[in-house]
């Protein structure tokens, strides 16, 4: 099976690796077998694959060191089983707001089906497709615990204790993810919590679990195990979805608590207790209050990947997220050879954003090694200027929740004289065919000065297809006034184009007349 992340080139010549290096795997007790490689690569998820893959379609030698599961967090516990998860549960909550179609909706999931979905998705967690396919390439696949061990060396250590040191001629890319972040709650080991593995590898459905925590992780997941059946508690410390425009969250949250889920702003937990380890778990509130559920997940962030990488070697605090430049070059190291890319920088923690500073970082190592000139400038091949300005996210909830782009507040506080434009999106004719009583909103954060848009934010039942339209007019800085000649097909949902672009221009007459 190709790996789905990684993009593959089938058709590209996949001669051997060029320069001379060990072959992969070393006997058991080996120490010390050194290999020779243009670019290093730590970590073989989406982001590690795509640098490896445009390293090599610029003629490098590379080498992939993964120490779990080829593929990463996201193929085997993020966003692949998550979203194979929640399939079902959109679907059928779609369905029940066509009129003909409910009635034909009785019942609830098939929760063994439902695993069973996301159990062909995640190739019930093997990876030696995804491993198949980074040989494909012609890259080297190293599977061990690699750590920096100085400048361009990194050391391999395997399961049996056998360690090799890999050298790097011109690269050493860094995409070892981040992992969930826990709270220091008194009592958190004893409560055993789920985190965001657990909460897409389990196969038996909670008969009540408490979420904590309002960001996309936490939303998605109440929504997916309110969906199979549990009785679902979210806790949040504020708003859902805190950065997103506001109204985001409050539609979220509607939906959530309108599916059965109990939702709850401004609390969080202040002790968990779990004394038999197979009973109940009981959380202690802020306010005083007691919780008791089968089990609690904790979705309150992440850690980068970075604590035991040898970044001590390079000068570099283990433990820590990688400032980065607009190539992906790592602050602080002399010689334009340490990269850090996807969630080890802490500019968006989404697999496409690490997907596109990689290939971006690949091209720039190419060019690098080849010793052409950098397009580094603002929207250049060798630049990852759409992390500052053009990052799109989507929540699949109920309703679904989609921006790119900067929120108004955003906006202004970078000194933009901004304008917004809101509508529900039921104004468009396909809205009201996609779902009977359908509900959402819109928003455009428009550049008054400049007459292009710095983001956008959509609420409801399938707006993520809607996004990369809104991540284009964004990323290309399409005015408006050429915008409106963007013609969007009767009766669809995108047709709220149409009518965002016309109250714009409305509101901005009004305002010059007066």
């Amino acid at each position: 099976m190709s790996e789905p992340n990684a993009e593959p080139n089938t058709e590209r010549n996949t001669e051997p690796n060029a320069g001379p290096h060990t072959a992969p795997g070393a006997a058991p007790g080996a120490t010390d077998e050194i290999g020779t490689y243009d670019v290093i690569v730590l970590g073989a998820g989406p982001v590690g694959q795509n640098v490896a893959d445009r390293a090599r379609a610029a003629g490098l030698s590379v080498a992939v060191v993964e120490r779990e599961l080829v593929g990463g967090e996201c193929s085997y516990w993020a966003c692949v089983p998550s979203k194979a998860l929640l399939r079902p549960v959109l679907v059928v909550a779609d369905a029940r707001r066509v009129d003909g179609a409910r009635q034909a909706v009785t019942g609830r999931l098939d929760d063994a089906a439902v695993f069973a979905r996301r159990n062909r998705y995640v190739t019930d967690w093997d990876d030696s497709g995804q491993a198949l396919w980074v040989k494909s390439i012609g890259a080297d696949l190293f599977r061990g615990h690699g750590r920096l061990d100085g400048p361009r060396r990194v050391t391999v250590t395997r399961d049996d204790g056998a360690r090799q040191t890999l050298v790097a001629r011109h690269a050493v890319a860094l995409a070892t993810g981040s992992r969930p972040a826990l709270p220091d709650v008194p009592g958190i080991e004893e409560a055993r919590p789920w985190t965001n593995r657990h909460a897409t590898d389990s196969s038996t459905v909670p008969g009540r679990l408490v979420v904590v925590g309002g960001g996309g992780v936490g939303v998605e997941m109440a929504t997916l195990w309110q969906g199979l059946g549990s009785r679902v508690t979210l806790l949040a410390r504020r708003r859902l979805l805190p950065r997103m425009e506001a109204f985001a969250g409050e539609l979220v949250a509607q939906g959530l608590t309108e599916a059965g889920a109990d939702v709850r702003i401004g609390v969080q937990a202040t002790a968990l207790r779990r004394p038999d380890p197979d009973g109940p778990v009981t959380l202690t509130l802020d306010d005083g209050s007691e919780l008791e559920a089968d089990e609690v997940l904790f979705a309150t962030g992440r850690t980068p990947g970075t604590d035991d990488i040898g970044l001590e070697t390079v000068g570099l605090t283990p433990g820590s997220w990688l400032d980065v430049d607009t190539t992906c070059l790592v602050d602080g190291v002399e010689g334009a050879w340490l990269y850090g890319l996807g969630d080890v920088n802490h500019r968006a923690l989404l697999t496409h954003q690490g997907k596109y500073q990689a290939r971006t970082a690949g091209d720039a190592i190419g060019a690098r090694a080849a010793g052409r000139p950098l397009d580094d400038g603002d929207w250049g091949d060798h630049a990852t200027t759409a992390d500052r300005h053009a990052v799109p996210q989507v929540f699949f909830t109920d309703p679904e929740a989609g921006a790119v782009g900067l929120t108004a507040g955003q906006a202004a506080a970078a000194g933009h004289r901004v304008e917004t434009v809101d509508l529900d999106l039921n104004a468009a004719q396909g809205a009201n065919l996609y779902a009977d009583g359908y509900t959402g909103h819109a928003r455009l954060v428009v550049d008054v000065d400049r007459d292009v848009l710095l983001g956008v934010t959509m609420v409801g039942s399938g707006v993520g297809e809607l996004l990369h339209a809104a991540t284009v007019a964004v990323a290309g800085e399409v005015p408006l006034k050429r915008l409106r000649h963007a013609v969007a097909p009767f009766p669809t949902v995108s047709e709220i184009w149409v009518f965002l672009v016309a109250a714009y221009r409305r509101q901005r007459e009004q305002a010059d007349a007066g």
